[in-house]
């Protein structure tokens, strides 16, 4: 019910500030408009404001399917048009002010991001302190150096300047960007505890990354926080509880290796398999200030990478947690930077897509976003706004790409009337329009495949 509810309330709000875009620049141009929609299909609610403005006389609808909305203005090419009102038709209006109107809703989308983000700076979001864990041996951290337990204190690009690592977010954020832009990142680390410093570098240019996913940070190495190896809840029946552990054994050693933290002890536990078969080795724990021995075998399961070893328990104590807040200017620009740094590499990753160059399994779709509604929104206020600020950067992005049915496309026609002096004819436009649809139709059939894939594959 929570993914249901977080999913509509924001469609609904997503598209509403769409529509709100075109709609208000349409009025502030001198265009009538018909209908305000939000939803398509049978009218569950619909009304007139007693007051509008002068020449306006705007119907609005919440309609039964909210999967998208329009606003419909006076317009000679879908109705007849009195003449008295013929200054009032969207056709009859300036290049400028059209061009203005159709960008208005994509443009909308993108200030709404900015809010977003501002609004959560300004509130203050608890997040994990930049303190790394045991990095996947083999990985690029690894080869780098990293070796776990280092405080990340400034980060950035390395042909750029570094700048203060507030949290683990925005260290993986700069991760992110690094790898999907083939960039090498800088860190700038200290061991916990002391006040010397080195500098190393993640050469993650040298990655060919096509798919954004959990692995893309497995390969770079660095997974999540340092957390204590500290065993929380328990599956019954699972290898954890059949070997005798309890929640709260703080794990000092596994077979020969000695733990230090909870992302190490992940990590050779997923490995413990010989073949098919899982690997039985003594632990020894932490319980009550005593030290235990005990034997224990995990048991066989299989992830996207293939056969892995689990034994049926949550592995990491909470990790460190820092409240990241911002002021008022501080606030807002970082609000306008992680919408334009978004909005970028949300553009690099659909180029990059068309040339081949990444996978298309980065497609989401509305089963994907619900999913992610849910979620964010039973971890808290402060992530489901973050959600909601990306989605909205998404929509903003999507509607501005050159593609004929879409806002961008429109951008594009017009864009061809100022340099040509001359509209596009009706045939060419209907040839554009049924390209553009099924280009769009195959892409949200990509999506729905692997929304199905990820959610029941």
């Amino acid at each position: 019910m929570l993914t249901l509810l977080a999913f509509i309330v924001a469609l609904g709000l997503l598209i509403t500030v769409h529509e709100y875009g075109h709609y208000r620049v349409a009025v502030a141009c001198g265009v009538k408009v018909l209908r305000f929609s939000v939803g398509f299909g049978k009218p569950l609610a619909r009304w007139k404001p007693r007051r509008q403005r002068p020449g306006q006389d705007t119907e609005f609808v919440i309609g039964a399917l909210p999967l998208g909305g329009f606003v419909r203005m006076l317009d000679e090419r879908e109705g007849s048009v009195a003449p008295e009102e013929r200054h009032l038709a969207f056709n009859t209006q300036p290049l400028r002010s059209r061009a203005a109107i159709v960008a208005a809703g994509p443009l909308a989308n993108l200030l709404m991001a900015v809010l977003l983000y501002a609004l959560v700076s300004w509130w203050g979001v608890q997040e994990p302190r930049a303190v790394l864990a045991s990095p996947v041996a083999g990985s690029v951290a690894d080869r780098a150096g990293l070796r776990g337990g280092e405080v990340v204190e400034s980060a950035g690009f390395a042909d750029a300047s570094v700048e203060p690592m507030a949290s683990f977010e925005q260290l993986r954020w700069l991760l992110t960007q690094g790898a999907l832009e083939q960039r090498d990142v800088r860190l700038q680390v200290r061991e916990e505890g002391r006040s010397s410093q080195r500098e190393l570098v993640l050469p993650l240019g040298e990655m060919q990354v096509r798919d954004a996913d959990a692995a893309l940070f497995r390969r770079i190495g660095i997974v999540g926080p340092w957390t204590r190896p500290v065993l929380g809840e328990l599956v019954p029946g699972g290898a954890a509880e059949r070997a005798g552990l309890r929640e709260g054994d703080e794990v000092l050693s596994a077979g020969s290796q000695r733990i230090s933290d909870g992302q190490q002890l992940r990590q050779w536990i997923r490995g413990q398999l010989k073949g098919a078969e899982p690997i039985e080795s003594e632990w020894r724990v932490l319980r009550d200030g005593r030290e235990l021995t005990l034997a224990v075998r995990p048991d066989l399961a299989n992830d996207r990478e293939g056969p892995v070893a689990r034994i049926g328990a949550y592995v990491g104590a909470a990790p460190d947690m820092v409240t990241v807040q911002r002021g008022p200017l501080e606030g807002l620009w970082h609000g306008v930077s992680r919408t334009w740094e978004v909005s970028v590499l949300t553009v690099k990753m659909i180029g990059r897509m068309v040339i081949g160059q990444a996978s298309l399994n980065n497609l989401s779709g509305p089963l994907t976003i619900a999913d992610y509604a849910g979620k964010s929104a039973s971890l808290g206020l402060t992530q489901y706004l973050v959600f909601l600020a990306l989605i909205s950067v998404s929509l903003g992005v999507l509607n501005l790409l050159p593609l004929p049915v879409l806002d961008g496309g429109h951008l594009m026609y017009y864009l061809w009337e100022a340099v040509t002096g001359r509209s596009v004819s009706d045939i060419w436009m209907e040839r554009f329009q049924r390209g553009g649809v099924a280009v769009l139709l195959v892409m949200m059939s990509i999506a729905l495949f692997n929304d199905v894939t990820r959610l029941f594959g």
